[in-house]
């Protein structure tokens, strides 16, 4: 894929923000600490395009980026960070629940996942959503640079066991933002899922 053009295009805290053309979406998913926002800077190749803050559960919105004036990446709010008051942890669900239940344009789910842990309660449940609603995921294991060659690969295989007994038969992307590890593996997923139309702009 090539990355001609990406900006920013909008904020949604409700399905009425969302954009109304038809260009296809696809969703990022994860855990509040899971570097969701460091990522799609590494993957985009704009630092600074999403917001990343010293404190998990900073993206409180749906944000609309636009590639190639083709295909909307959406960077959906992090879930399953306790610290955060009540009330709004409670408003993140049902956004990202209707978003993900209605949107008709969304093409693929990448569900990040922090390589260096296991899978959680919350992992489990998105991940076993969207296989019952039927929607594409790519599983990104983040952070892939905390460990050595060997040893990254045990986690790896012990990921994609996880993985497997959680139903999961796609094959996970190892990503390291530092070194720029699984970069191109990933955009040719997204490419894959939106079309060649999209990819290319």
């Amino acid at each position: 894929m090539q990355l001609k053009n990406v900006r920013f295009v909008t904020s949604a805290v409700d399905l009425g923000g969302v954009p109304v053309d038809d260009r296809p979406q696809v969703a990022f998913a994860g855990r509040s600490n899971v570097g969701k926002s460091s990522l799609i800077n590494s993957l985009l190749q704009r630092r600074g395009l999403a917001r990343t803050s010293s404190k998990p559960g900073h993206t409180r919105m749906i944000n609309f980026f636009l590639v190639n004036e083709a295909f909307y990446l959406v960077d959906l709010p992090g879930y399953g960070y306790a610290t955060v008051d009540r009330r709004t942890r409670a408003s993140w669900g049902p956004l990202v629940h209707a978003y993900l239940e209605q949107e008709t344009r969304l093409r693929l789910v990448v569900v990040l996942l922090d390589m260096r842990r296991e899978l959680t309660a919350g992992d489990r449940q998105l991940l076993a959503w969207l296989q019952m609603k039927g929607l594409p995921l790519v599983p990104v294991l983040t952070k892939a640079d905390k460990f050595r060659a060997a040893q990254r690969a045990r986690q790896r295989r012990q990921w994609e066991a996880a993985l497997a007994a959680a139903g999961v038969v796609e094959k996970p992307v190892s990503y390291s933002v530092t070194r720029k590890m699984g970069r191109e593996e990933l955009l040719a997923r997204l490419a894959a899922a939106v079309g060649p139309d999209a990819a290319h702009g």
